[in-house]
């Protein structure tokens, strides 16, 4: 991955994070962390 490639995704990252922020009051983020933590519970499982 070379540099601008990495610096565009991490600006859209960003972006969508804002837009998350300021339009929807952070949901998603926090359901995609809550969906993260699952996730990791359930890999801790198999460990």
């Amino acid at each position: 991955m070379t540099n601008p490639i990495a610096v565009f995704l991490a600006l859209l990252i960003f972006v969508g994070l804002g837009v998350d922020l300021v339009i929807y009051d952070g949901q998603a983020t926090l359901l995609l962390a809550r969906k993260f933590f699952d996730l990791v519970e359930w890999l801790a499982f198999w460990r």
